[in-house]
């Protein structure tokens, strides 16, 4: 299969068993994008990959159970921006955390590690989620991009309603154009399908 032009580079977010069935945040049918994904990277079509890794501390803010009478899947303020609870997920050096075995991750270019902060939830590869200081920090992913001449972006992986979704519009606003590979990726929940079809078409960010 043809190579895809140099300045495009694949993303991978977050393909770790926490977010499979079993798992402790589990998306439905999540580990049927361990398949496909790993064949995709091994077609060596991409120059430049990219993948995310969750790395929670075991105390992270956004977790329910650091939250006394609150439950998974609430939302609460966390410097006066809502945030969802989630389940204990991806803790580091967990197995939960580990990038799935079943894909060759020695063909990724750079692994990033994300949520790494106690007090900051980090969805999108590019920038954290709000912090206390009202700023979403930059995490760098940017600028190592730009200056390998990377100019678009195609994104995958897990979960499409919150992760995949904010990477690909951080990277529309970072100045890439951005392709979602919408069957390479699997929501928490199907429900927000119809809201990330309109945020993607909002943001003009292609389908593919």
């Amino acid at each position: 299969m043809t190579a895809l032009p140099a300045d495009v580079a694949l993303l991978v977010i977050d393909l770790q068993p926490d977010f499979m069935p079993g798992g402790a945040l589990a998306c439905e049918d999540g580990d049927a994008l361990v398949s496909p994904i790993a064949d995709l990277l091994a077609e060596r079509r991409y120059r430049t990959v990219v993948a995310t890794q969750d790395w929670h501390p075991a105390d992270h803010a956004s977790f329910a159970s650091q939250h006394p009478g609150k439950l998974p899947f609430e939302t609460i303020l966390l410097h006066a921006q809502p945030q969802t609870l989630w389940p204990n997920h991806c803790v580091q050096g967990s197995q939960g955390a580990v990038l799935h075995p079943g894909v060759d991750w020695t063909v990724a270019n750079l692994i990033l590690r994300k949520g790494t902060r106690r007090e900051v939830d980090s969805y999108s590869a590019f920038r954290e989620n709000h912090g206390p200081d009202g700023t979403r920090p930059a995490t760098g992913l940017a600028g190592w991009l730009h200056e390998r001449g990377i100019r678009e972006v195609h994104v995958c992986g897990l979960a499409r309603d919150y992760c995949v979704l904010w990477s690909a519009q951080d990277a529309m606003k970072a100045g890439f154009r951005v392709k979602f590979h919408w069957e390479l990726t699997r929501p928490v929940t199907e429900a927000n399908d119809g809201m990330v079809r309109e945020a993607l078409a909002k943001a003009k960010i292609a389908v593919i």
